[in-house]
C-alpha cells in the first residue's frame, strides 16, 4: 500500500492510547499507518487531522492527512499562518539538497499563532520559529554554537517542517513578534542567515565585501554588510537580479559574471586592492572555485552557499594571501535578535523581498515554477 497517495479526507480519525503514545514518539507515522489496525482499538480518543504537504521523492509533492500534533512537556503548538520557500526546499524539491531524506515535510522559514504552549507564551501569541532543533549537550552546544549541533535536526530538512496545518516545536525556540507583521516574521530566518555569515567575517566599516549570488540568502547578506557599514559589490549572471540590489537594496556595485571581465571590474572598483571579504551565497560548485580568486591580500573568504561536491583551489595563491577560509552554517539565537532589532529600527525592508504568494492549496501545483529563474521569484509566501 502506498501511504501516500489516495488517501481519504477524513474529519476526525479514532485510535487507541497505545497507538497515540506510538505516534508521538514516531510523529512521521501518517494517518493510513494510524487507522490500519482499528480492529484492535480500546478505550478510544477522538484525534484531529490536519492536512501535510509532502515531498515524497524528488518532482514530486503530495497532500495527505496526519494526526493533529499536541504541545508535550517543553513544547508549543503553532498554528501555521505563513511561509517561506527559500533555496533548501527548491533544492529538496530537484534532488540537490544535503543532509536530506524522503519523504520529507519542507519549510522551516515560518510565522505561526500559538494554540497551547508548554511555556510562556499564550494562546493567539505571533511568532517566528528557530527551526534548528540542537542537542544542548554536545561539544558545539556546550560552545555556544548550537547553529552547527552535530546533532542537529533542522526543521524541513533533517525533520518534518512547517509545511502543514499545525506544528509541534520546542518552546525555547520561539520568537515573539513583539509588533511585526506575519510577512516580516517569515524573513527573519533567512535575513539571521546572512547575518551569521556577516558576524562570521567580522565585517568592519568602509571594507569591500563581494556577495556572489543574488538570490533570497545572497540578497540579505548584503543588507547585512551594509548595515555593518561595508561597501558592497554583488556578483551575479542575471541582470533583473542585480537591478533588484541596486534599485531596492541601494547595493553600491553590481557585476554580471556572464558578461562583464569580473577581477577587471573589482580592481576597478577597490583601487587594485580586491575584496577583503568574499561570501559565497549561490551553492554552486563553479562559482565557489571561480572566487577563491577574487580576494585581496589577508582576505576572508566565507561559504554560506553548500553543494555535494569537493571544493578545489591553488594552495601557493592561498597561501600567500593569508587567506581565511571558513564556513557559516545556519544562525543562532543572536543573529536572529540582530534581524529583529533591524526589522524594528526599519533598517531592512521585508516587503523588497516577497514576489510571489500562493495560498497553501495551491503549492504543490505552483512549486515546479518558482525553480526558474525567468519567473523572477525572489520570495514566495506561502498564506494558511
Amino acid at each position: 500500500m502506498d501511504l501516500y497517495e489516495n488517501q481519504k479526507q477524513l474529519p476526525h480519525v479514532v485510535y487507541n492510547h497505545y497507538q497515540l503514545a506510538k505516534n508521538r514518539m514516531y510523529p512521521g507515522i501518517d494517518i493510513a499507518q494510524k487507522t490500519a489496525n482499528l480492529s484492535s482499538l480500546n478505550k478510544p480518543t477522538i484525534i484531529s487531522v490536519m492536512k501535510v504537504l509532502v515531498c515524497k521523492e524528488p518532482g514530486t509533492l503530495i497532500y495527505i492527512d496526519r494526526a493533529k500534533p499536541e504541545a508535550g512537556v517543553g513544547n508549543t503548538l503553532l498554528r501555521i499562518r505563513r511561509m517561506g520557500i527559500c533555496g533548501t526546499d527548491l533544492h529538496a524539491f530537484e534532488g540537490t539538497q544535503p543532509y536530506f531524506n524522503y519523504p520529507r515535510v519542507l519549510g522551516h522559514e515560518l510565522a505561526a499563532e500559538v494554540v497551547t504552549s508548554d511555556g510562556d507564551f499564550k494562546k493567539g501569541d505571533l511568532v517566528t520559529v528557530i527551526p534548528y532543533i540542537n542537542c544542548q549537550t554536545c561539544l558545539a552546544c556546550r560552545n555556544g554554537k548550537p547553529n552547527c549541533c552535530s546533532n542537529i535536526k533542522v526543521l524541513g530538512v533533517h525533520t518534518d517542517g512547517g509545511m502543514a496545518e499545525y506544528l509541534e516545536v520546542p518552546t525555547r525556540l520561539l520568537l515573539p513578534a513583539n509588533g511585526l507583521s506575519m510577512d516580516e516574521l517569515v524573513l527573519v530566518e533567512p535575513l539571521a542567515i546572512g547575518a551569521h555569515g556577516i558576524r562570521r567575517a567580522s565585517v568592519q566599516k568602509n571594507e569591500f565585501v563581494l556577495v556572489v549570488g543574488a538570490g533570497p540568502i545572497g540578497l540579505g547578506t548584503m543588507e547585512f554588510a551594509r548595515i555593518a557599514g561595508a561597501k558592497v559589490i554583488a556578483l551575479d549572471i542575471n541582470d533583473r537580479r542585480l537591478a533588484f540590489c541596486k534599485d531596492r537594496l541601494n547595493v553600491s556595485y553590481a557585476i554580471n559574471a556572464s558578461t562583464e571581465d569580473v577581477m577587471l571590474r573589482l580592481q576597478d572598483i577597490t583601487g587594485g586592492d580586491m575584496p577583503t571579504v568574499v561570501i559565497d551565497a549561490t551553492g554552486s560548485l563553479k562559482a565557489i572555485n571561480n572566487a577563491f580568486q577574487y580576494m585581496a591580500h589577508g582576505a576572508r573568504y566565507v561559504l554560506i552557499g553548500l553543494q555535494k561536491g569537493d571544493i578545489s583551489f591553488s594552495h601557493p595563491e592561498f597561501h600567500k594571501r593569508e587567506a581565511t577560509l571558513m564556513s557559516s552554517r545556519n544562525a543562532t539565537r543572536e543573529d536572529f535578535d540582530h534581524v529583529l532589532w533591524a526589522m524594528k529600527n526599519k533598517l531592512v525592508d521585508p516587503a523588497n523581498y516577497i514576489t510571489h504568494r500562493v495560498k497553501f492549496d495551491d503549492v504543490a501545483t505552483e512549486f515546479h515554477k518558482w525553480i526558474d529563474p525567468a519567473n523572477g521569484v525572489v520570495k514566495a509566501m506561502v498564506e494558511l
